[in-house]
């Protein structure tokens, strides 16, 4: 069966598009994606065209963008460009040029897609991309889920050249005598794809000839086994996950107990940035005394007692508030804290998360700020100090409760360590005086 014929027939099976909708076709100028261009314009489909410039290549890169506008020209679509400094951009970010390139062309992408009403957004990777990617997955551990392959659709992103090989394309190119402009670093092995087509999959290829052949193939039943795989990782995870607000706790014994541990484990934790190489850690965390953690980029999963809990990294463990005048309020991650005027009578057991403290003992603006290293106070009833972290072992605080620990501080003095004790220096010493009232709304 031609391109022509297995391009339709794929569009069709995976319901890509229809013929009343128009796609925006994300164009190089290479002949993967003039192909493309081509094959939905002879097959009757609406199609615009969108080219980035990423002023990677000097001249090329002019050639290139000069290219895809004669291209949109000759079809008789409507034309997108834009133009990045890449590399600028890359510096900044401190992100790999590649990586930057991509989040770029994707976010000019979604633009068009919403500002324009396109139904979807096609890109011309094709069969051997797919191998590609599936070869680099492997290496990268990514798991059962990254063995599929490019999905013929994600979110708006479909690619209907996925079941054609490059030799189709570039016999297509040639039957129908189109051009293309061909980009000089694809020769080059300074980017990871660029090294496994040039290199690492031409070696596999004299000793396995079908290789290609045959992984796809595997991605056509990896792609039925995932599917599976993901129903039942899913139900496991309903039984082992608890959310708590913004953390997530799993009970050790629970996780112990389960067979296929290992990827159980990935499943849960890959969602919050730890690698697939993290996996032996966390499995080596349910053994571990209470206290011990890794940490990804984003998330911390702490060893608690019988729990395992994964928790984001406070990006406010500096941040300082204020309370600057009787009345008001502010919002901390804990809860809103609110000083007011004590009442007549005061209840001093009102409970933990209020406090009564002398007026005049009082400086503002009062400092809220997490608890830190060498932080010392009176606890109540006692005329010697004592550091908050010999404290936080006396109340045999964990280091997940540690963390979450705020003080008020007035004068440089801490007046509460709020919802566990005050200072005794600002306690009060007459219930019907002039007092202030600190509360925690958690």
């Amino acid at each position: 069966m031609s391109i022509v014929a297995n391009t339709q027939n794929f569009i069709q099976a995976q319901h890509l598009f229809l013929k009343k909708d128009t796609v925006l076709v994300a164009t190089s100028g290479g002949a993967d994606s003039v192909v493309l261009c081509h094959l939905l314009k002879q097959l009757g489909y609406n199609l615009a065209i969108a080219h980035c410039n990423f002023n990677l290549r000097s001249t090329e890169s002019v050639r290139d963008e000069l290219f895809v506008e004669n291209l949109a020209q000759q079809l008789e679509v409507p034309y997108f460009q834009t133009s990045f400094n890449t590399k600028e951009i890359a510096a900044t970010q401190k992100k790999s040029i590649e990586e930057t390139a991509r989040d770029l062309r994707y976010a000019w992408f979604y633009e068009l897609l919403k500002k324009h009403n396109f139904s979807c957004i096609a890109t011309a990777h094709h069969a051997d991309d797919n191998v590609e990617t599936v070869v680099m997955n492997f290496f990268r551990g990514t798991g059962i889920t990254g063995l599929r392959g490019i999905l013929p659709k994600h979110n708006s992103i479909v690619r209907p050249l996925l079941k054609a090989s490059k030799q189709e394309i570039l016999q297509y190119a040639k039957d129908n005598n189109l051009f293309f402009v061909t980009d000089s670093s694809n020769a080059e092995n300074d980017y990871t794809r660029n090294l496994f087509r040039n290199t690492i999959l031409p070696q596999i290829e004299k000793v396995y000839p079908e290789a290609n052949e045959n992984i796809l193939r595997n991605i056509d039943r990896l792609g039925d086994t995932a599917y599976l795989y993901n129903i039942k990782i899913a139900e496991i995870k309903s039984t082992l996950v608890e959310k708590r607000g913004e953390e997530i706790f799993i009970p050790v014994l629970k996780l112990q107990k389960q067979k296929a541990i290992n990827s159980i484990v990935y499943e849960i934790i890959k969602e919050y940035y730890f690698t697939a190489n993290q996996t032996g850690e966390v499995i080596k965390l349910l053994e571990s005394e209470s206290g011990k953690f890794i940490q990804s980029s984003t998330h911390r999963i702490l060893k608690n007692r019988n729990w395992i809990i994964i928790s984001p990294i406070a990006a406010i463990s500096n941040a300082i508030f204020l309370l600057d005048a009787i009345g008001n309020a502010v919002q901390l991650p804990i809860g809103n804290i609110k000083i007011e005027q004590a009442e007549a009578n005061v209840n001093l057991n009102a409970g933990e998360n209020i406090c009564y403290i002398n007026a005049a003992e009082i400086t503002f603006p009062l400092i809220i700020r997490k608890w830190k290293t060498g932080d010392y106070f009176y606890p109540l009833g006692m005329q010697k100090k004592k550091k908050l972290s010999r404290f936080f072992i006396d109340q045999k605080l964990s280091l997940l409760d540690k963390e979450k620990i705020w003080v008020v501080e007035s004068n440089k003095k801490i007046v509460w360590v709020i919802g566990k004790r005050i200072d005794d220096r600002f306690k009060i010493t007459e219930t019907k005086k002039y007092n202030l009232k600190l509360s925690l709304i958690p």
